[in-house]
Order: structure tokens, then sequence, then C-alpha cells
């Protein structure tokens, strides 16, 4: 069988090179320029369409973890020059060897008998990971077994493939019509497609983003708390081991960048010294920075738990009037007015409405 492939693979490159590449890419011709595509060339085209920007292929990758198992993600993610590096480790269901290959392949799925619907439409096809590789610069698994989670490292040119701006920006969260936590403002980086993805999977996919540094730092953190580091002393090899938890495996810096560079991380010896002294701290989950849950004000609310409408303390109100009240200055000298009392703040639901009164005292 594996003969009879190679022999119809060179078969179509040789019909390509003698007589052109429409001769494999149209099925029928049907005259006055009409003809129909063969299915190779109709799934290119659709691929190409599916993934048009960085950000759609980051979301794919999510969705593809997350169809997969897992209960956890990482996303680093980092550009040099016009390259933009995503790399998506996850502690999902996991891919064979003999697979890792042909999971880009067009159709190929382990979703036999299920597929998923979501915001950005249908998942299961076996379509994600193809429209992915036509559209990268490169895409390969970088470590994955069956039970052991994956990694994947995808690089794509942003100027053949655009991404967004401001690719540092946090986005805000709110509230949507119906009451339930929603992005509200912000750019459509790659951070925010982590956490729209987190919004609608939250409960079950924690999703963590930042540099490489950082996900092995958070990897390390993550996985001391789950296991025994005792057993790991009795581990000859970092690749028994599942993807998340080969990180606490290395005990020096050296052999940290070495399993760093097989999960698709790379970071150098001084960065890895700096990650197992503590120096690059581990990162939150992104709703848990999203909702600011260790904010520098400890009575401030967690948008994504309280369901009931933002409560503001008594003491906090009275705080925010005096600052309005010393920032009313600005009009005051521009304008030759001024308040006759403190700015008066209303909290009802999920609104803050200030009024500020002003003295009619110098009319006429």
């Amino acid at each position: 069988m594996g003969e009879q492939a190679g022999v119809t693979r060179d078969l179509a490159g040789f019909v390509s090179e003698v007589v052109g590449s429409q001769a494999i890419r149209v099925e029928e011709s049907f005259g006055d320029g009409f003809v129909r595509l063969m299915v190779d060339e109709a799934e290119r085209r659709q691929a190409r369409h599916d993934i048009r920007c960085v950000e759609d292929a980051v979301v794919e990758l999510l969705r593809n973890a997350r169809d997969a198992g897992a209960s956890s993600v990482y996303v680093a993610s980092w550009r040099s020059g016009d390259i933009r590096t995503v790399v998506v480790v996850d502690d999902g269901e996991g891919i064979p060897l003999s697979m890792q290959g042909r999971v880009f392949d067009a159709r190929v799925t382990s979703k036999l008998d299920s597929m998923r619907m979501d915001r950005w439409g249908v998942h299961g096809r076996g379509m994600a990971l193809f429209s992915i590789k036509e559209n990268a610069e490169s895409a390969r698994v970088m470590a994955s077994a069956p039970g052991q989670g994956s990694s994947i490292g995808v690089t794509f040119d942003c100027s053949v493939l655009p991404e967004r701006t401001e690719q540092s920006a946090w986005p805000s969260v709110g509230r949507d019509e119906d009451g339930r936590p929603a992005i509200v403002r912000g750019p459509h980086n790659i951070v925010r497609a982590c956490c729209e993805f987190a919004l609608d999977e939250r409960g079950s996919v924690d999703v963590f983003i930042g540099s490489p540094a950082e996900m092995l730092a958070t990897m390390i953190a993550r996985a001391r708390d789950a296991s025994d580091e005792s057993a790991l002393l009795f581990v000859d090899d970092p690749g028994t081991l599942p993807v998340v938890e080969r990180p606490l495996w290395a005990a020096d810096a050296r052999s940290l960048a070495r399993v760093g560079d097989g999960l698709g991380l790379p970071v150098s010896e001084r960065t890895a010294h700096r990650v197992l002294a503590g120096a690059v701290r581990p990162v939150r989950p992104v709703l848990a920075r999203l909702s600011h849950r260790k904010s520098q004000h400890p009575g401030a609310p967690d948008l994504l738990r309280d369901r009931r409408g933002l409560k503001v303390a008594p003491q906090d109100l009275e705080e925010f009037s005096r600052a309005l009240e010393r920032d009313f200055a600005f009009l005051e000298d521009r304008y030759y007015v001024s308040l006759c009392e403190p700015p008066r703040i209303t909290v009802t639901g999920d609104q803050v409405r200030v009024v500020f009164e002003l003295d009619k005292g110098d009319e006429g």
C-alpha cells in the first residue's frame, strides 16, 4: 500500500511537470471556462479561506486541544522580524508517532463519530490542522504520545499571513446583553483569541499565555502542585513523561533548556537558570488575569463570578468621589465653574453613574 501511494505521488509529480499543474487541479472541463476542481484543489482553496490571520490559526489550535480532551493549554507566542511563532502545549490525549505527520493532512481526524459546533463554526472535519499547514511557513508536532498530551509548533510569515496590531494589549471583560461574562473591548489579537476561548470553555479548560520561559515556569509550578517530585528521581528519559510535566524533570539549567527545545519552547541556559531560580514567575490562567483576582485592592469584584452586578464598598465610593472632585479642577480653571457639593456616585447593576452639581450662585 505504501509503495502504491508513493508511485501515485511520483506519477502526479511527473504529470504536473510535463503538462502543467492545471491537469491535476481539474477533474472535468465543461467548456466556456467552467471546470470541476479536483477534491485536493478545492480543499486547498477552502483552507486558504479558513485561516485569514494568525489569530484564526491560534483559535484552531485551541479548539484542537479542547477536542483532544485537554484541561490545560499553554500558548507560547513570540515574533522575530516578520516571523511569528506559536507553540501550543496541552495535556490532552496525545498523538501516536505514526500519525504526527499525517494529522496535518486534509480530512484526518480522530473524531469519526463526533463533531462540535461553537462560536467559530463546526469543528471535527479533520481540516483545522490542514488549514494551518497550508497558511503557515512550518507546522509540526514537537512532542506527543498517546496519553501524554501534545506540543504543536507553527511559524507564520506575517508579511504573507497578517496578524492584528497591539499584540501585547489585554482586552476588558464585562457582560453581554444576557448578563454573561464577555469581552467588551480590546484589539482582536492573539491574547483576545485566548481570552474568548477561555471564557467559552470556562470550568473545563484553563488557558495560559506568555513567553516560552513563562510557559516553562508555569508548567513547572503546576506540575509540582499536582505530582510527587520524588517519583521523577527514577526517570531517566523525560520523553516518557506527559509533555506538561517534562520541565519539572529538569534538575539544572542545561537540562531545562534541552527539554524546552524538545517542546518547541527555546530558552537559553541563562534564562533556564532564571526559571529554576524563580526569577521568571508563573502566569495565571487568562480568566484569572481578566478578572483581576490579585488586584492591589482586596475588595475588587470578580466580574466573572459576581453575577449580581457590581458592588462597591462605601469607603471606596468616598475615596472615588474625592478623586473625581480633585480632577474636576481641570474644568474649574478653564471654564470658571465650581461644584456646590461633592460628586454623587450611584452604582446600579453593571453601571456607575456620576453627577456633578454646579454652583449657580455666580450666574447673572
